[in-house]
């Protein structure tokens, strides 16, 4: 049976977790990127569809390549982030029910109905950036998700040749608390919500 998590865990991944804009320079390591992506796959999709596609941004080069398609405001904190996820989702998403979902034949609901596959990737691949952000979170890494960019630049130069298409950006690392602004207001409960 699932149990409440203890206050600390929920403090780290939800009431005391910031948007970074400053990074310490302390290195992420592939294992720590590998762990991340192992813990967020494993968070559900609709028909277990999983289209989400990232694209870990490290190297010296792979950021010259980014640089010029971030929005002014997004530039230095990008570059000085120790690496920046590009989170996409792929319209070809359904071509790989037959394993992902193989009890049933779930490509035929998406296949010739273009629509259908672009509300469902682009849907469930937004939920799977959350999970990245929970997961980075949880492990330890802070996050600084973002928009503020060219999608047809950054899908031509990082997604050439494939169906993927990007949605939005966010540098994982350490974050320098000195970076961080006052927090923003949040609605209330009954602002934002309604028990019916």
């Amino acid at each position: 049976m699932t149990k409440p998590l203890d206050a600390a865990v929920l403090d780290q991944l939800f009431d005391d977790a910031r948007t970074h804009n400053k990074w310490q320079d302390r290195d992420v390591p592939d294992q720590l990127l590998h762990s991340l992506i192992d813990h967020m796959k494993m968070a559900p999709t609709s028909a277990n569809c999983s289209p989400a596609r990232i694209i870990f941004v490290r190297s010296r080069d792979a950021k010259r390549r980014l640089e010029p398609m971030l929005d002014e405001g997004n530039r230095a904190k990008t570059m000085a982030a120790p690496v920046t996820a590009i989170i996409g989702y792929d319209l070809d998403f359904y071509e790989h029910l037959p394993k992902l979902f193989p009890h049933t034949n779930a490509r035929a609901w998406f296949a010739g109905n273009e629509k259908k596959i672009a509300d469902t990737a682009f849907r469930n691949g937004s939920l799977q950036g959350g999970y990245l952000i929970i997961a980075a979170r949880a492990l330890g890494l802070d996050c600084g998700p973002m928009s503020g960019f060219d999608n047809a630049a950054v899908d031509a130069e990082f997604f050439k040749g494939t169906k993927v298409r990007s949605n939005f950006l966010c540098s994982l690392g350490y974050g320098d608390p000195s970076g961080l602004r006052p927090r923003s207001p949040r609605f209330s409960f009954d602002e934002m919500a309604k028990i019916l």
